[in-house]
């Protein structure tokens, strides 16, 4: 049974959640502010934080950065309707997923699951490991590591790099990259998939002489670039 902290100080709202997500088959717990909630998150005790913006004591922006410094721990960010910028700026800092508030109960739920999944599922491949040039990723140890070093990736952003580095020096449309990873089809507004590969390249960095990594294909998709095709 997957274990659900749900940081908000709606109480109301949090027990109407936490009863739909019982039902669901989740075990939940409940935060109400930003201080307690961040505490919680960090016991390692849970599979997976829903994180409302708004919070007395310390808002969700500054706990998802704190909880961010050490843990991977998978975040859905709850924001306002409407609220563009809530939403950029929890996934640049490292939210997996958003939703936005007020949301039907059973969408929630499918969110959770779909970020369980990717995180909890041990590709079936025959090969474990994928390298290219300085990149190395472990897929069932879930590890990606740059010249040795720990890229300290999101579960998406793992899985972002993982189905790149499968198709390296190939275009990988958009659509695809966002029904495999983020199990859902690509909408004209939805522009979590950009953040989450803008977020990658900046934790990747460039090649030597500056080479992109991941280059944007207009309207099309993106493509991780083999070291020969810089040359």
């Amino acid at each position: 049974m997957n274990r659900i902290l749900i940081i908000d100080d709606d109480e109301e709202l949090c027990e109407l959640v936490s009863e739909y997500l019982t039902g669901e088959g989740f075990e939940t717990e409940m935060a109400h502010d930003g201080e307690s909630g961040l505490q919680r998150a960090l016991s390692n005790e849970f599979d997976l934080v829903t994180l409302d913006v708004m919070l007395p004591k310390k808002n969700g922006f500054d706990v998802l950065r704190e909880l961010r410094q050490t843990s991977k721990i998978p975040v859905l960010m709850l924001t306002a309707r409407g609220e563009d910028m809530e939403r950029i700026t929890g996934l640049e800092i490292g939210a997996d997923d958003y939703l936005a508030k007020p949301f039907n109960p059973r969408e929630l739920a499918a969110r959770l699951r779909a970020i369980l999944r990717r995180v909890e599922t041990t590709a079936q491949t025959d090969t474990d490991k994928l390298q290219v040039d300085d990149v190395e990723v472990q897929i069932s140890a879930r590890s990606a590591i740059r010249r040795g070093a720990d890229l300290n990736l999101t579960s998406v952003e793992f899985d972002l790099l993982t189905e790149l580095l499968r198709q390296a020096g190939k275009v990988v449309k958009k659509e695809e990259l966002s029904e495999r990873v983020l199990e859902r089809r690509l909408s004209p507004f939805d522009r979590s998939l950009d953040m989450h590969i803008s977020n990658l390249r900046k934790k990747l960095g460039s090649r030597d002489g500056d080479a992109e990594r991941i280059k944007t294909i207009r309207s099309v998709g993106y493509i991780y670039t083999v070291p020969n095709e810089n040359k």
